[in-house]
């Protein structure tokens, strides 16, 4: 027995509403009938479902399942997925990880081969997958897209083993992801033509404006800690057609908050066209990628949201493949028991590995930026550090932390650096999400506390740690030091404790630990830390190895 729906049926590709009833066949759109020209003001409205273009679903610290189950809320009924995060880890057996757990749930997940696992050659990771082995994937039904290049000095000068992972993915007749971070002219023009066809680094509208030229699609990115879309939305009304959203790292307690809605309602805010909103936040990724999302058309999976209003993008309920997964703010997907997996070494560290030897002129600081991946590198004087018999420390007062990597697949040398901008006071805080190795990252006001934090992590096998004067707390991630097995509306209220702790330090980031884990990704200019030292992203060299 099929389902009639009646809404206003928001039309997207030929720019109409009009009143009408959608019906359902099993997991199919049998029919779809207009009953009125005009829409019905008493009415809700029917679009196609929300696309998140680009997301690690292991930086939410939940499995793919656990995600869904939060996202449906918001009306996402699929994402775009790189899975690099735990390929880092586990390598292809981590891929398989999220492939599986992700079919256990009506969600569309479309899982891409990691490009670049290692991210570089300049630090420690737990796998390494080659040229062959992307092809391998590639090669699976269910792997959509070669996940994002990031290695695009590898691109412009034509590494072979990168250039094979791309010509596998063109084989195949499969889109190649880019990422490359304020690369503009010529050497963009370069990287768009050796087949890279979208990016979500573009922090300025300028250098959104140098790629679209060239053909390139452009993501709108709002996660957790880079927050892009103030820059780039006004491109939406001249480039609607090559763009979409994204929130590539999004921590648990904001994927409770929102997803891809927020942005369509601030979208519109901006006076951006809602038909043009619309395109690119369900539209553009399902055509681009060849998602097996419908769009609200007959034939189509019944793959739709109902929606309130097209100002707030309040969601009422959420259909993937026929099915009812969410209604009135409520999940109807349940929590799935999940087996961990993981790699992780570690042996607990003592005091003294924290130590940097007041030897000579300190080396330049890390400053990190709320709101964005890139960094600047800071010059740092003797007088802006605290000196004893066991060398530098940090200095609270001037907002000089001290960083540290921890190899967490082999006991080896701690990298220190000093970093500004985390307004710790007192303690530290300490994590196993670091991209894109994931080694132990920690940032701390003194040795004592960054030893602890990083322990707490190293107990655990995994996960956030957070030190004070008083007390201290972690929030386990056992699935590949990355992922908890727990439920995620208890993931996200245990990570929103812990959150507010750091800020009761002194740390005045939106979201402290998200941007903790990307102070060791290299290839984020400009100044970075790995586990094998203080690394120049601009020169893309070791400034110092170790500490």
């Amino acid at each position: 027995m099929g389902k009639a729906i009646q809404a206003n049926i928001v039309d997207i590709p030929n720019r109409n509403i009009y009143f009408g009833e959608v019906h359902l066949d099993g997991d199919r759109i049998s029919r779809i009938v207009m009953l009125s020209e005009m829409p019905n003001t008493a009415a809700n409205y029917i679009c196609p479902g929300f696309i998140d273009a680009h997301v690690h679903i292991e930086s939410s610290m939940l499995v793919p399942s656990a995600f869904a189950r939060l996202a449906v809320v918001h009306g996402t009924v699929g994402t775009i997925s790189d899975p690099h995060e735990i390929a880092n880890v586990l390598g292809v057996e981590g891929v398989r990880f999220m492939i599986d757990n992700g079919a256990r749930v009506p969600f569309k997940f479309h899982f891409g081969a990691p490009s670049c696992v290692p991210a570089t050659v300049f630090e420690t990771a737990g796998a390494r997958i080659n040229a062959d082995e992307v092809h391998d994937l590639l090669e699976r039904d269910d792997i959509y897209y070669l996940s994002e290049m990031m290695n695009f000095p590898g691109v412009l000068h034509q590494d072979p083993e990168v250039m094979k992972k791309i010509a596998a993915a063109w084989h195949l007749g499969k889109p190649v992801d880019g990422h490359a971070p304020g690369l503009r002219g010529e050497d963009a023009r370069n990287y768009i033509a050796a087949g890279i066809s979208t990016d979500h680094e573009c922090f300025t509208a300028e250098e959104a404006e140098d790629k679209l030229a060239h053909g390139m699609k452009i993501l709108v990115r709002e996660g957790s800690a880079a927050k892009n879309f103030e820059a780039l939305v006004e491109l939406l009304n001249d480039h609607a057609a090559n763009m979409m959203f994204c929130s590539d790292d999004k921590h648990p307690d904001s994927l409770v908050a929102g997803h891809i809605d927020q942005l369509c309602a601030r979208a519109v805010e901006h006076e951006v066209d809602v038909f043009k909103v619309l395109q690119a936040a369900c539209v553009n990724p399902v055509l681009h990628y060849r998602m097996r999302v419908g769009l609200l058309r007959e034939g189509d999976p019944a793959d739709f949201i109902i929606l309130e209003d097209l100002g707030k993008f309040k969601v009422l309920e959420t259909w993937i493949d026929g099915q009812l997964v969410a209604a009135n703010g409520k999940s109807l997907i349940p929590h799935v028991l999940t087996e961990p997996i993981n790699r992780f070494e570690a042996s607990p560290r003592t005091v003294a590995d924290f130590r940097i030897a007041a030897d000579g002129e300190p080396l330049p600081a890390i400053e990190a930026l709320d709101g964005q991946l890139i960094t600047h590198a800071i010059p740092v004087s003797k007088e802006d550090l605290l000196q004893d018999e066991n060398g530098w420390q940090a200095n609270p007062a001037k907002d000089l932390l001290k960083l540290c990597v921890v190899n967490r697949y082999q006991d080896a040398p701690v990298a220190l650096c000093f970093i500004k901008n985390f307004g710790l006071k007192h303690g530290a805080i300490a994590s196993s999400v670091a991209h894109d190795s994931h080694n132990i990252i920690a940032v701390g006001a003194d040795d004592a506390s960054l030893c602890e934090a990083v322990n707490l992590v190293i107990a655990e096998r995994g996960g956030v740690s957070c030190v004070g004067p008083d007390a201290s707390a972690v929030l386990p991630l056992p699935v590949a030091g990355l992922m908890s097995t727990d439920d995620g509306y208890e993931v996200a209220r245990s990570y929103t404790q812990i959150d507010a702790m750091a800020k009761s330090l002194g740390s005045t980031l939106n979201a402290p630990f998200m941007t903790l884990s990307f102070m060791a990704l290299l290839v984020i200019p400009e100044l970075k830390l790995s586990d094998l030292g203080l690394f120049d992203g601009v020169a893309f060299s070791f400034l110092a190895k170790g500490h």
